[in-house]
This record gives C-alpha cells, sequence and structure tokens, in this order.
C-alpha cells in the first residue's frame, strides 16, 4: 500500500517548526560561547583584566588598524556648525573637585629632557584651531562638538621639541585619579588639540576647564579633561580603561 502522505504544514506551524529549531542551534552556540568565555577566566592568566588570548586579538586589531588604515592624511569627518548639539557631561573620574583654573599648571616632562611648567597663556600663545566633528563615545553614543585650541604637534615641537622621536605619551588629572597612554602617531595627528574652548565658549569646569585633550580619531575615554601632566616616554603608560579591560588603542 502507499505511504500516507502528512498534509503540508500551514505557515504557522512551519513557522512555529524553524523558531524551534533556531532556538536550539542559538542555544548550543551560547552553550559553547559560555564554556569558551568560562575556560578562558579559568584557566587564562590575564592581562590588564582581560584574558591574555582576547588582549591579543585586540592587540592584532590595533596592528591592522594602525597598519592599514591609520595615517596623518586620513581625517576625520567635518561638519558645519549648524551641526553642533549638546555634549553631555560622561567621565568625571579625577573630577570631583571644582577646577581652581586661577592656580592650573602643567607639568611637561619630554623625553629626555628638563621638566617644564606651563600655564595656559603659554599654550593659548601657540596658533590657535577650531574644529567641528562627531565625537563619538565607546558606549555608542556620539555628539557634534566643536572644540578650539593649539595643535598637540605643535604643542611638542615648542615646548618639548625631540620628544615626537618617543613612542608614547601619558596624561592624567591633577589628582592622578584618571590617566591615559596615547600612541604617538595618534597623538600627532593634525587633529588632535589641547583644548581650552568648547562650542565656542571656554570649556567649562564639568568638560575638563581649563585644558583637555581633543582625539578626534580614538573614542572619547582618550579624550582626558582636565589634564595635569604630560610626559614623553618610550614605555607604554598606565592606561585607566585598558586597565579595565578595555581596547588600550580605542581607535576609530
Amino acid at each position: 500500500m502507499p505511504t500516507e502522505r502528512k498534509p503540508p504544514l500551514t505557515p504557522e506551524q512551519e513557522l512555529a517548526r524553524r523558531t524551534r529549531r533556531s532556538f536550539i542551534a542559538l542555544g548550543a552556540g551560547a552553550a559553547v560561547a559560555a564554556g569558551g568565555w568560562f575556560w578562558l577566566n579559568a584557566f587564562e592568566p590575564l592581562d590588564n583584566e582581560i584574558p591574555r588570548t582576547l588582549r591579543r586579538v585586540l592587540g592584532f586589531n590595533e596592528r591592522v588598524v594602525r597598519t592599514a588604515l591609520f595615517s596623518d592624511g586620513h581625517l576625520v569627518k567635518t561638519f558645519p556648525a549648524s551641526a553642533i548639539g549638546k555634549l553631555k557631561v560622561n567621565g568625571e573620574i579625577g573630577m570631583d573637585a571644582p577646577a581652581d583654573t586661577a592656580a592650573w599648571s602643567l607639568d611637561l616632562a619630554p623625553l629626555g629632557g628638563a621638566p617644564q611648567k606651563l600655564t595656559l597663556a603659554d599654550i593659548r600663545a601657540l596658533p590657535r584651531y577650531e574644529q567641528t566633528f562627531e565625537f563619538k563615545c565607546i558606549e555608542g553614543w556620539s555628539t557634534v562638538t566643536q572644540f578650539a585650541g593649539a595643535r598637540f604637534s605643535e604643542f611638542t615641537a615648542k615646548f618639548a621639541p625631540g620628544s615626537e622621536k618617543a613612542a608614547y605619551v601619558g596624561m592624567n588629572t591633577p589628582d592622578k585619579e584618571y590617566y591615559v597612554g596615547l600612541d604617538m602617531p595618534s597623538a600627532l595627528h593634525p587633529q588632535t588639540l589641547l583644548a581650552y574652548e568648547m562650542n565656542g565658549q571656554p570649556l567649562s569646569d564639568r568638560h575638563g576647564a581649563p585644558l583637555r585633550l581633543v582625539v578626534p580619531v580614538k573614542y572619547g575615554i582618550k579624550n582626558i579633561k582636565r589634564i595635569a601632566r604630560i610626559e614623553y616616554t618610550n614605555d607604554e603608560p598606565a592606561d585607566y580603561w585598558a586597565e579595565q579591560g578595555y581596547d588600550y588603542y580605542a581607535g576609530l
């Protein structure tokens, strides 16, 4: 006798069947991923708070970006003033107390040179540049913002000649609670500024007065506010968020 054929599934039944299969496959994949993550955290030594294997992946991504994509001629997009939005205050580590702008000074440690102490007037004496770009946070949001100040490359040439040969530059807030390490090519990028104005006004207290770093080729975590010290070095400086497991390079 011929085999009795089952009636075809209705569209609703077929969707339910595929959904069950997808759920099972997704569950199996999640279990494998969770098992791999557990194994990494249980047995892998940590490098700046994340398993060494994952840190190596981040390092590989950094090398790809630096060698294949980054260049001084690769500029981030700029916008007209009409596109400027309101940049929210985000990241207040190292900013607990109000800034004492009148007493502020910048400690500078050149590569192989004598330490210096600079004032805001010293930095304002350099040529002023302004740029309007999309400030991007690693949390996923962005805001078009205008910053003005001195190019970090010209600051280096004026006050720390020869320090451009260093591999890195490190910066920290007055209380040393927040600190970043920056690769020298990114620091010397033509759009990197030591900024003292935002959206046509002097920097406000919560946005980093009197001086902050602006690196359009990096996420906001590298754009340190209220800089108190700059040091040029060939040793990789400590970086607050890298120590929490984030990408040290943090480039766009």
